[in-house]
């Protein structure tokens, strides 16, 4: 790792309460269920809710990856170090450059649904209007760009306004939703069964998608080095995110099945949300869950930039990319060169996506490309756990179980889908995806020739996290001495 000391970013800025907030936040799930429940419906029909079933229970392993990892290495740029050092650093920059090219393309994919939400509180016809969908979508991102610009705390602040409106409407709609009579089909429970699926493809199809919907979580352990107590509150505010998502994704996918026919799903593929409002509530509910979806992206479009710019500020910190990146701002304390490199990267975008088609083309492609990308970091992240505890895990079951076994399924099923998915996706899903990975060899080859200090790793291993490591400036000597004791065992207070 590098020795570059220069200024920290702020820490102990965000308590576990926060960071629980921008765990769920970074997951979007108002933004999530509206985006994605036409793609998911039209993908694997009934079985969506079994989709989202069997893609969490993988999915509590990687964060459980995530929070193991956590504790004995607290870096913002998370897994991009974490592969790094147990892997390889190749497979390490890898990992960070599949978070930083799948939410560089979410600013498209998350902006365009900000604006035309905003748009149709006004006026319906408005919000399929794409260039003007995404003038309005722009404008959000930059408000919210200079949220982050703003600190840790300013960023929190904020989201603890937009994440608590939506969920208090979630929850009042997810309670309308249960009351509802007059539905368009009633509920099986073989709906969480295999049963509907169109064989192993069409569940890899099925759960490729859901992983998009669960993804953002991890914006905790971007976070680390500006969190109290991080060795322990990032990763148990992962697992706690995972869980309050999953249930209202759950709840919510059931009901659109339940409530709406399947024209109204796909007649409104960017706004299925908004239409179960107006059947759960004529009148006012259509208009609150828009205004819960407008939230929601708007939230996560705030997390995801704290995810693509921390983990490039590691990357310019340790000379994996131009230095600059790894400036902080000396009275905000952000890094303040990514932040704005991100935001006219995706300026830039916007105007490019009016070229691509419908806010429903663009969706349909981006997802399920960000889910190739996910599923690639997600599932180095899972194999990097079970190699840095390698020697502990049959210290007890909880160690085999919960830092070892369920981690590496976790990981499995992640390049099981990657793989799975590829035959069934459309040429540009594939190009978007797989040639964006592609495109980080350029950076890698280059930075490795120059000798940055990342691809000379010290190796991480848990039975041995010594003070020499890398420790972030903004820690306490106290911090940085717990972070470097050696452990006896897998720690399991979660």
């Amino acid at each position: 790792m590098s020795n570059n000391r220069g200024r920290g970013l702020q820490a102990n800025a965000l308590g576990t309460f926060d960071t629980v907030v921008m765990a769920v936040a970074g997951s979007a799930p108002a933004y999530s269920l509206a985006a994605t429940t036409a793609v998911l419906v039209g993908a694997v029909g009934l079985a969506s809710p079994a989709a989202l079933l069997y893609c969490a229970i993988p999915m509590l392993g990687i964060a459980l990856a995530f929070s193991y990892l956590g504790r004995i290495d607290v870096n913002a740029g998370a897994s991009y170090s974490w592969v790094g050092r147990t892997l390889h650093p190749f497979l390490g920059f890898i990992s960070g450059w599949a978070l930083v090219i799948s939410a560089t393309i979410f600013m498209v994919a998350g902006s365009l649904p900000a604006g035309a939400m905003t748009l149709s509180l006004f006026d319906e016809g408005l919000a399929d209007n794409t260039a003007l969908a995404t003038a309005v979508g722009a404008a959000w991102f930059l408000i919210m760009l200079f949220v982050v610009l703003g600190g840790a705390r300013l960023t929190v602040r904020a989201q603890l306004i937009m994440s608590g409106v939506e969920l208090a409407i979630l929850a009042v709609f997810a309670v309308g939703a249960l009351l509802h009579s007059g539905n368009a089909r009633s509920f099986e429970w073989s709906w969480l069964g295999f049963g509907h699926f169109d064989g192993v493809s069409g569940f890899a199809s099925g759960a490729l998608i859901a992983a998009f919907y669960y993804w953002g979580w991890d914006v905790t352990s971007n976070l680390s080095e500006e969190t109290r107590d991080s060795r322990r509150t990032t990763g148990l505010a992962g697992l706690i995110g995972v869980g309050i998502v999953f249930l209202l994704f759950e709840v919510f996918t059931i009901a659109v099945n339940v409530i709406l026919t399947d024209r109204q799903i796909q007649d409104n593929d960017a706004n299925v949300l908004g239409v179960l409002g107006e059947e759960i509530w004529p009148g006012w509910g259509g208009k609150l869950l828009i205004v819960a979806v407008m939230l929601s992206t708007i939230a996560t479009l705030e997390t995801t930039l704290i995810q693509v710019t921390r983990s490039l500020f590691a990357m310019g910190r340790d000379r994996t990319m131009p230095t600059a990146l790894g400036r902080v701002h000396r009275k905000w304390n952000t890094p303040w060169v990514a932040i704005v490199v991100v935001g006219a990267v995706a300026l830039v975008m916007f105007v490019t996506s009016n070229a691509l088609g419908s806010v429903g083309d663009i969706l349909s492609d981006a997802i399920a490309a960000i889910g190739l990308q996910i599923a690639v970091y997600y599932g180095l992240a899972g194999i990097a756990v079970v190699v840095a505890y390698r020697k502990m895990l049959l210290k007890s079951p909880a160690n085999f179980l919960f830092g070892g076994l369920w981690p590496l399924l976790g990981a499995l099923f992640m390049f099981w889908i990657f793989v799975e998915s590829l035959s069934d996706l459309s040429s540009a899903s594939i190009a978007i995806g797989i040639g964006g990975l592609a495109v980080g060899l350029i950076p890698m080859v280059w930075y490795w020739k120059q000798g940055s200090d990342y691809y000379r790793p010290a190796k991480l291993d848990a039975t041995q996290v010594v003070e020499t490591d890398y420790i972030p400036d903004g820690y306490s000597t106290a911090a940085a001495t717990e972070r470097s004791r050696v452990h006896e065992g897998l720690p399991t207070d979660f």
